[in-house]
């Protein structure tokens, strides 16, 4: 993913930053990972999925 892009998008909920990990962007607060297909990142809240205990 772009560098620029990662330093423009925040998490849609708590606008809290994301750190890319994948093929997913996350939001360590809220624990959720977004989605990116195609090198698209998907930033809505019924997409992600919500990080299990064992990740950080």
């Amino acid at each position: 993913m772009d560098a620029k892009l990662l330093e423009i998008l925040v998490c849609p909920i708590c606008k809290g930053p994301l750190e890319e990990r994948g093929q997913e962007l996350v939001c360590k607060p809220c624990r959720l990972a977004y989605p990116v297909r195609d090198g698209i990142p998907v930033m809505l809240q019924d997409e992600a999925r919500i990080l299990g205990n064992d990740e950080e």
